[in-house]
């Protein structure tokens, strides 16, 4: 019996998030006093410490700002996927993102290079909003 692949478990901060990437619809929270996007999903600003936010679409392009290629798989569940490439995304919108970057060879991945989001179904009711080259 193989591993299964962990998976994010949304919470009443994340739920919008999740349900929004199920739809192939990519938003963040936005502060509405500072107005500044936030990823991770929280409850506080990180910046000003409102409580107030707003969820926003983003466009869901950005540029890569710092990768690793992982060749060890960090658990059983991860063996037929390596070797994928973990990311930093710098948003068009000024937020930076883990994620990762698909549909690009890890000796072809350039910091700099131009992303745009793409989700990837991993179960029922998870979507995983990840990247990949940005697609002329």
């Amino acid at each position: 019996m193989s591993e299964k692949r962990p998976l994010p478990i949304p919470d009443l901060d994340s739920a919008v998030y999740w349900e929004a990437a199920h739809r192939r619809e990519f938003l963040l929270q936005r502060c509405v006093s500072c107005e500044r996007f936030r990823f991770y999903p929280r409850s506080i600003c990180p910046y000003c410490f409102s409580e107030a936010f707003e969820w926003k679409r983003l466009s869901g392009q950005g540029t890569l700002y710092s990768y690793t290629v992982i060749h060890k798989p960090p658990s059983p569940a991860f063996r037929d996927k390596v070797p994928f490439i973990l990311a930093l995304i710098d948003l068009a919108e000024g937020v930076r993102m883990m994620s990762n970057i698909l549909e690009c060879e890890p000796n072809s991945v350039e910091i700099g290079m131009p992303v745009e989001i793409v989700f990837e179904d991993v179960a029922d009711k998870i979507t995983l909003p990840q990247f990949r080259p940005l697609q002329p």
